[in-house]
């Protein structure tokens, strides 16, 4: 980075931030929740990522931000403007989820029951990053009634919620962590 770059530019000092294509929205704007929630999300799968897991899976999870910055990008886009070429989300980003779910799954016992989230932080960790991608999910579709959203764009959220839960199990597995079922009062 240039020594003349900073951080902050103070075009945002009034509540409102630009999309990719230089149209200013206010910071509350559903695009700007909708990719900021995947930022969230980005953050959590790299705490995840920081744990003291098997390379495979940190290997997994850093393609995985890298998609969702892809993603960001594309939820950032203005509709209405041309703009440059953006990276694309692609079936095959969808495709390496699915596998790594099955995957995964061949190595755990057969779930019958609802669990509750927890058992080891790295768990844990798992299930926030989880929460935090099905809100980003809805708020996608959400968008998407009203802006050109790619269909891609949900399917790989809801594929990656899926992803955190099996991974958690995994990871919980992996750690011996006691999986806990839930038991609902009758």
């Amino acid at each position: 980075m240039s020594k003349e770059w900073k951080i902050y530019t103070k075009t945002g000092d009034k509540g409102y931030t630009a999309l990719i294509g230089g149209t200013r929205v206010p910071k509350y704007h559903e695009k700007i929740e909708a990719y900021g929630t995947v930022d969230e999300l980005n953050s959590y799968i790299g705490l995840i990522r920081d744990q003291d897991i098997d390379n495979h899976h940190k290997e997994i999870l850093l393609i995985i931000q890298e998609r969702l910055f892809t993603l960001e990008s594309l939820l950032a886009r203005d509709n209405n403007k041309q703009i440059r070429s953006l990276p694309k989300l692609k079936p095959e980003d969808i495709a390496l989820l699915e596998k790594e779910i099955d995957k995964m799954n061949e190595e755990l016992p057969e779930l019958t029951a609802f669990i509750l989230p927890g058992g080891h932080t790295t768990v844990s960790f798992c299930h926030i990053a989880r929460t935090v991608c099905r809100r980003a999910e809805r708020l996608v579709i959400k968008l998407a009634e009203t802006d050109n959203t790619s269909p891609l764009v949900v399917q790989y959220l809801n594929r990656l919620s899926d992803y955190l839960f099996v991974l958690a199990r995994k990871l919980g597995n992996d750690l011996g962590a006691t999986e806990t079922i839930w038991i609902p009062n009758t």
